[in-house]
């Protein structure tokens, strides 16, 4: 199966090797051509909990040519209008674009190349882009062997693309179909508003916000709305590593000694993750906020969910896009008293 890997950043670069290196035909596409001059000439390599070089195929979008089987898109959400369109030239009838994209981004992305293409997909490992050609793996090997991705149908049916896509993505980690994938997507977007809001609110890593007891009661808030604005939307998140993310909604009894708990042990093994839209941020690049807290305050506004713990993140990650520098974790944390 002929596969592109578009948007080859932090997690298309190790998804990219962890392919190569099983012998997979993959070509990594991104815009940044020094970062594809680097990918040509070293190979695709991976640091932190994982230690892989790989050579690897790569251009930019004006380059690509022929047709391609699967597409894995790894590019932000408020690029789909401008990298989907010319992605059209090079589908065939039964091509098959996975979305690994953060947000719940299935229907834009088909909007541009079909829906009867689309499939969506969540990502479970987290990544740090280094340089060009290099990206650190920050989740442990065991968790990303054990909870690399999931993927499904917006439909949440179950068909034979489904299949097609498993056999790809299993070479970098298990990867479970599943039919609720709409419960999955809630999920994931659970575990970014958290964890990825925060890290880029506060310009920190996972495992600052996690052992931190002001930092902590904030991002309960952030799932408590996640959760209601999930519900109230008609959807019931699946369990994640054999946890139900329902329980996430906050019940104001011994909601910490509850929870804390549940917290450390899913996200123990992602505390070196640091945010991509932090790493958007201290590049001067704008980040997909929109799509992930601000897409919980839109369903919470569609609803009448209050989300004003996700309407923060969004005022403080907009603050530091306009700056262009990571936040201050101190100055920042405090200013969730006011809400």
């Amino acid at each position: 199966m002929k596969t592109a890997i578009m948007g080859a950043g932090s997690l298309g670069t190790i998804i990219g090797a962890f392919l190569a290196k099983s012998g997979l035909d993959v070509l990594l596409i991104d815009i940044n051509k020094e970062n594809t001059d680097a990918l040509n000439k070293n190979g695709a390599r991976v640091i932190g909990h994982a230690e892989l070089q790989a050579p690897v195929r790569a251009c930019t979008p004006d380059q690509m040519e022929g047709e391609y089987d699967l597409v894995l898109l790894l590019t932000k959400q408020w690029n789909n209008p401008t990298a989907l369109p010319p992605l059209n030239a090079h589908l065939k009838a039964e091509s098959i674009v996975c979305t690994l994209q953060n947000g719940i981004p299935e229907e834009s992305v088909g909007s541009f190349v079909g829906a009867e293409r689309v499939v969506g997909g969540t990502v479970g490992f987290g990544a740090i882009w280094r340089e060009p050609g290099v990206s650190e793996l920050a989740t442990t090997m065991d968790y990303v062997r054990r909870f690399a991705f999931d993927i499904g149908e917006i439909s949440n049916k179950i068909t034979p693309k489904l299949e097609k896509v498993a056999a790809v993505l299993n070479n970098v980690g298990h990867t479970e179909i599943l039919e609720n994938f709409t419960g999955a997507r809630w999920s994931k977007l659970l575990m970014n508003a958290t964890f990825s809001g925060m890290s880029a609110a506060l310009g920190c890593s996972f495992g600052e916000v996690l052992h931190s007891p002001e930092a902590m009661p904030h991002l309960m808030r952030i799932a408590d709305e996640t959760v209601r604005a999930a519900h109230a939307s008609g959807v019931t998140l699946i369990n994640m590593q054999s946890f139900d993310f329902n329980q996430f909604a906050l019940t104001g009894q011994d909601d910490a000694d509850r929870l804390l708990p549940v917290y450390r042990r899913i996200w123990a093994n992602h505390t070196a993750t640091r945010a991509s839209m932090l790493q958007d941020i201290e590049k001067g690049r704008p980040c997909e906020i929109d799509y992930i807290n601000g897409h919980v305050c839109a369903k919470g506004r569609t609803w009448g969910v209050a989300t004003p713990a996700n309407d923060h993140v969004v005022k403080l990650v907009k603050q530091a896009e306009k700056v262009g520098k990571a936040p201050d974790f101190t100055t920042n944390l405090a200013t969730f008293k006011e809400i």
